[in-house]
């Protein structure tokens, strides 16, 4: 498979925000976000097999090689990209890292069926809104494959975003299917290549629709500079 970064750092997003984590980032995505601060995962990469990954990731959690010796200080692994589930390998590699006891989650667009992955395998689904540039591209599929300790994340840019949020969250029930739906504002582009959406706007939205949502806000660009790579 073709890797971008493995890195340490602290859980940015969704229930888990705050917490040590090891983040694979995979090379690649088939969609083009306006927003998109990624987009040097687009390219390139470097070539790695699933077994060179998990040694990576055992020695980024201060654990022994395979997974024996000692229990891992950093248990949680986000695996993302790009779009992680372009890549066949990112099956195995869910197994293998589950079998050597870490708590395993994946960041997808929503445009790739998930029901393939281990059932153990938290998915963080996103749902593309229309200012996204890239709306009508969920594969609705997915909520049927959706489980109890998944989520589903929408990431907003403007009032036209909140809405078709808010409506398909309630229309197709989803805070009835995962553990959390999370409403995440665009951050600005650090070189001005898009404006971001003012945080206290979204949480008064939220609030003056009784939405059982979760505002979620995007840590690490508090925590670094926001351009940072590997954090």
């Amino acid at each position: 498979m073709f890797i971008t970064e493995i890195f340490k750092s602290i859980q940015g997003e969704g229930t888990r925000a705050g917490l040590p984590c090891i983040f694979v980032r995979l090379t690649g995505c088939n969609l083009r976000c306006t927003w998109c601060d990624t987009a040097y995962a687009f390219h390139g990469g470097k070539k790695m097999s699933v077994e060179e990954v998990l040694a990576r990731v055992d020695e980024l959690a201060c654990r022994s090689a395979g997974g024996s010796g000692r229990e891992a200080s950093v248990p949680l692994v986000e695996l993302t990209g790009g779009e992680p589930l372009l890549q066949e390998e990112i099956h195995p590699l869910a197994e293998q890292l589950l079998a050597a006891g870490y708590t395993v989650m994946i960041e997808t667009s929503g445009e790739r069926y998930i029901g393939g992955l281990p059932k153990e395998v938290i998915k963080i689904v996103d749902v593309k809104c229309p200012d996204s540039g890239e709306p009508d591209t969920f594969d609705m599929a997915n909520l049927d494959a959706l489980t109890a300790k998944d989520e589903v994340k929408f990431v907003l840019a403007t009032r036209c975003d909140y809405e078709f949020a808010r409506d398909f969250a309630r229309r197709h029930g989803l805070l009835g299917k995962v553990r959390e739906v999370l409403f995440s504002p665009v951050f600005e582009d650090p070189e001005g290549k898009w404006p971001g959406l003012e945080p206290q706007r979204l949480a008064e939205w939220i609030l003056a629709d009784r939405l059982r949502v979760r505002l979620g806000l995007q840590l690490h660009k508090f925590i670094w500079d926001p351009a940072t790579k590997g954090v």
